[in-house]
């Protein structure tokens, strides 16, 4: 299908932060590259819109420096100039009608230190005594995987799973640790407490060493932010929703937003997308193919493709958690005492077993005080706040009007940090759909879905759905399906 005086074409579905990195790794590459992004907008899930007068992403708002992934497309990209780091990342949990430290010596929840532990106040002296038992407690065996609650629950018990683990893994998937995969969602852990009777051992294993002269929230673990020798986040000045239009731009692919693939088939010696309605269908073709939406719509695409049905059936298996973002600005004034700036937390997480609908806060003025400005000359300076509302199975919740969400996320706002008064400016942003849930046997799925798709010639798949929701782990798969496709096509020739 492709003469010899023409370059190879690859069309990606999908124009989110995973289909735009692809587009970028194919630059250079004697490739033509068409990107099909169904919504008006690029960028999937990040955006960035002004809120009194300053640009605050919309979505995701962070990306890990410990995986390069991310960092490395940045630095490709030629924005590592405007990279900037957290203020402080310093994180508590709002539980038991107060603001309490989140123990520093933890991993994801795990705590590896039983006297921190008991000082944050966390859990309960019963919680702490049961989670004490996991020092001595015979191994926990299990067969294949696990939902988390199981498995921690068993080493610790109900508590520290109720209250530590379960909103940091809700912070993360909108999910729920009872139904989460315990190897998916924690693979470290997971392999890691295959070596050590005690799973505070194992935690202790994946931690850097304590520095003395160090406060918890220095000491540089996956729940407090931070790392021996820096946060563990980074962000761009302009915000992470600022990247996917630099990629698209640089890339220099063929972007069609508003252009939705509604069906995939095999030709001769490639493939061809229906692209638009069933009423004016539009006919592209492609010598390869990559993938980068959603596992329902990925499955529905390869619905028609011989020997595709069990990468369909697998995505089919994949459901996903809707969320909103909430973002309200109050006068530093209407924070009591000194204010949220010179608290010194980045914010709070709320356990699902308190009730709130409320599971993270974020106090974006103070981790990143580049966001930290008046909206005018002589104004009083805002401080910035996310509120992070729905978890899976509360879809009634994200289903009330924006003024109702915001209100109900200012009130509980107020009652965690005394703010007082109504917001001066609020806004909402839904993601319905967002988040993937890995539940038990996510990781065979992913191997059902991975082993069909190279059955196929010339396509492949890249996304949240598979090796972890975040942009370093979106951009991993990127470059893997980027470098399948380069090498098909190297192949053929």
């Amino acid at each position: 299908m492709n003469p010899a005086n023409t370059q190879p074409h690859v069309v990606i579905v999908g124009g989110g932060i995973s289909g735009l990195a692809a587009a970028f790794f194919l630059r250079d590459q004697a490739v033509r590259v068409t990107v099909l992004e169904g919504s008006p907008r690029l960028g999937g899930k990040l955006s960035v819109s002004e809120i009194a007068g300053v640009a605050v992403d919309e979505g995701a708002e962070a990306l890990l420096v410990t995986r390069p992934e991310g960092t490395g497309l940045i630095a490709e990209a030629g924005l590592a100039d405007q990279r900037v780091t957290p203020g402080t990342t310093s994180s508590a949990i709002w539980t038991l009608g107060a603001l309490r430290p989140l123990p520093g010596r933890q991993f994801m929840g795990v705590p590896s230190d039983m006297t921190e532990l008991a000082a944050s106040g966390v859990v309960s002296g019963e919680g702490v005594a049961r989670a004490r038992q996991d020092l001595e407690l015979p191994p926990t065996a299990r067969d294949g995987d696990v939902p988390v609650a199981q498995y921690i629950g068993a080493r610790f018990g109900a508590e520290v799973v109720d209250r530590l683990v379960d909103p940091l893994l809700g912070g993360v998937y909108a999910g729920r640790s009872a139904e989460l995969s315990f190897d998916a969602t924690l693979p470290a852990l997971a392999a890691a407490s295959r070596r050590y009777r005690s799973l505070a051992e194992a935690a202790r294993s994946l931690l850097p060493a304590p520095a003395p002269a160090q406060g918890a929230a220095d000491r540089g673990t996956p729940g407090s932010g931070t790392r021996a020798g820096g946060s563990v986040f980074t962000t761009l000045a302009g915000g992470l929703g600022t990247l996917p239009d630099i990629l698209a731009k640089a890339s220099a692919a063929g972007v069609r937003a508003g252009s939705t693939a509604r069906e995939l088939s095999r030709t001769g010696d490639g493939w061809r997308l229906t692209v638009g309605s069933a009423a004016a269908p539009e006919y592209v073709d492609a010598d390869a193919v990559i993938i980068a939406i959603p596992a329902r719509p990925a499955g529905r695409l390869l619905a028609e493709v011989p020997g595709a049905a069990a990468a369909v059936t697998a995505f089919g298996e994949i459901s996903y958690a809707s969320m909103a973002i909430v973002t309200l600005a109050y006068p530093q004034s209407a924070f009591p005492g000194p204010g949220l700036s010179a608290a010194g937390r980045s914010g709070y997480l709320v356990p699902a077993v308190d009730g709130g609908a409320v599971k993270a806060v974020t106090f974006s003025t103070v981790k990143w005080p580049h966001l930290a400005r008046a909206t005018a000359p002589g104004a009083e300076p805002l401080e910035i706040v996310r509120c992070s509302v729905g978890r899976i199975g509360e879809e009634a919740l994200l289903q009330r009007a924006d003024e109702d969400l915001a209100a109900l996320a200012a009130a509980e706002l107020a009652e965690a940090t005394g703010v007082h008064g109504a917001p001066a400016v609020t806004r909402v942003t839904r993601w319905g759909g967002a988040l993937p849930q890995y539940t038990v046997g996510h990781r065979d799925r992913v191997a059902r879905i991975r082993a069909a798709v190279a059955a196929q010639p010339g396509l492949a798949v890249c996304g949240a759905a598979y090796d972890g929701v975040g942009i370093p782990a979106c951009v991993a798969t990127a470059r893997t399906a980027a470098d399948q496709v380069l090498a098909f096509l190297s192949a053929r020739r």
